[in-house]
């Protein structure tokens, strides 16, 4: 039977700068993303769209956000297969096309650099990226294909 999460954030537009949004160019894209019991994460445009870029943008979130559903679904398959993790560092990169109609992105790829505890592990561990794939919700709910290029080395090796 289907279980059913439901999921809250307010998202508050902070960059009325005394005209609202009269012009283009008269109000920050600035944004403050909070939830109850967590830290507000300081939100923007990308740069590209006059946005602030010391804040986080939609497009960087959405890349976070399947980065670390594929961490945490690859954290539970290792876990329950006997593969001890004991280092993950990911460097995701996505891509948008952007057209007069709008934007969208075409693709993501991961860059999973796992550590292992043994040498016996790696292969497991580097299988385990494509069931982690397929499971994780982020994935399977973009429009857009997830690739991961995974690397695994063991812990103590060079």
């Amino acid at each position: 039977m289907a279980r059913q999460h439901e999921y809250t954030a307010e998202i508050s537009w902070t960059g009325n700068q005394g005209t609202g949004t009269s012009d283009y160019r008269s109000y920050s894209r600035d944004v403050e993303v909070t939830a109850e019991g967590l830290p507000a994460i300081p939100g923007s445009a990308d740069p590209v769209f006059r946005g602030d870029r010391a804040r986080w943008n939609p497009e960087q979130l959405l890349l976070v956000a399947l980065s670390q559903c594929h961490l945490l679904s690859y954290l539970h398959l290792c876990a329950v297969n006997g593969v001890v993790v004991t280092s993950y560092v990911d460097r995701p990169v996505g891509t948008m096309t952007v057209s007069p109609e709008g934007g969208h992105f075409t693709s993501a790829v991961l860059h999973p650099r796992v550590e292992v505890a043994e040498a016996g592990m790696a292969e497991q561990a580097l299988a385990l990226h494509a069931q982690a794939n397929r499971a994780c919700f982020i994935a399977n709910s973009v429009n857009f294909p997830v690739q991961h290029e995974a690397e695994v080395t063991v812990a103590g090796q060079e």
